[in-house]
């Protein structure tokens, strides 16, 4: 496994990130637990989770699951660099109740402490912000977030789904407290989907948030889905099966295995390489439901693509360019 700094921060982070959103809906406790012993095992150090995950009537669940493998011991917990989120609706028995979502210091106070029970642990790494708070001044949160840090219960704040202007505010506000900030971006970028280089990337980059591409596959449309399709494997999904609908895309997603098969290359282990090579990228986010699809992403992180594949899959995924250049003259 390779290693890089978070951001700005002295943090060593695995440059595979393990994703357990699936853990609970889709792949069950001893599977779960299984898996993340593989990710520990090949190296893997930096588990990312939110309060939310396991959805519906079973939220908080992904987080207990990660927190009864913490209990299993085995210095489980100490190898972790352990990353969860706050935003959305916690309310009790399903039942909308106010003060219960979002970012006001009463919520984030809340959060926290249920995140850390259910978590079966003393402190979060990496706190982040799941979505941004139209409603809440980032005075008051980070009015909470310094109580956190100074109480030991987080270590440091990031943002996920945050568009660049709204980094700039977070830590603007931050430097005028004397808060260290934001550390980290969690954004939707992938191959097919590069809108975050015209604002988002450049934003994080020069307040030294580390990048961490959630989707890297883009919901399996860049895992080799036509072919897949084509030889009785499993068919598109979710938002893989709505794009592929557009007959252009289609073209482009052919020309793109047409490209990797030319050169013996498996489409998703190239699309979480391709996101390796980007400037300002931490680590993405891999979601394995099976301990196979572990495997395949780690060979990802030993796969050196070539200039003149890196040259083709930019002239299939142009990207928009940079900003404001992408827009205006």
């Amino acid at each position: 496994m390779k290693y890089t700094q978070l951001g700005r921060t002295g943090l060593k982070v695995s440059r595979l990130v393990l994703g357990t959103m699936n853990f609970g809906p889709q792949t069950d406790e001893s599977d779960s637990h299984a898996i993340m012993d593989t990710a520990l095992d090949a190296g893997i150090n930096f588990f990312d989770t939110a309060n939310v995950y396991g959805w519906g009537e079973n939220k908080g669940r992904t987080e207990s699951i990660i927190g009864n493998w913490f209990a299993q011991g085995g210095d489980r917990r100490e190898k972790v660099v352990l990353a969860t989120k706050v935003y959305a609706d916690m309310s009790p028995d399903g039942e909308a109740w106010p003060n219960h979502d979002k970012l006001s210091a009463v919520n984030i106070r809340r959060a926290v402490d249920a995140s850390l029970r259910r978590l079966r642990t003393d402190h979060i790494d990496l706190y982040q912000f799941h979505h941004i708070d139209r409603s809440t001044p980032f005075e008051e949160i980070w009015q909470a977030i310094d109580v956190l840090v100074q109480q030991g219960k987080i270590l440091y704040a990031g943002s996920s789904n945050f568009p660049g202007y709204k980094i700039a505010q977070a830590n603007e506000t931050a430097a005028r407290r004397g808060s260290y900030g934001l550390v980290s971006e969690q954004c939707l970028y992938n191959l097919f989907e590069r809108r975050a280089e015209m604002e988002v990337i450049p934003a994080a980059r020069d307040y030294g948030l580390g990048v961490i591409p959630w989707s890297p596959l883009h919901g399996g449309l860049l895992g080799g889905v036509i072919e897949k399709q084509a030889t009785g494997g499993r068919r598109a999904g979710g938002r893989a099966a709505d794009v592929l609908k557009d007959p252009a895309v289609r073209t482009q997603i052919q020309a793109y295995e047409d490209l990797l098969a030319g050169h013996g290359l498996e489409p998703g282990e190239t699309a979480l390489a391709w996101l390796l090579t980007r400037p300002g990228v931490t680590g993405p986010i891999v979601g394995p439901r099976t301990a196979e699809q572990l495997e395949s992403a780690l060979r990802a992180v030993r796969l050196e693509l070539s200039e003149e594949v890196l040259d083709g899959l930019d002239e299939i995924f142009p990207g928009p360019g940079p900003s404001p250049e992408a827009f205006a003259w």
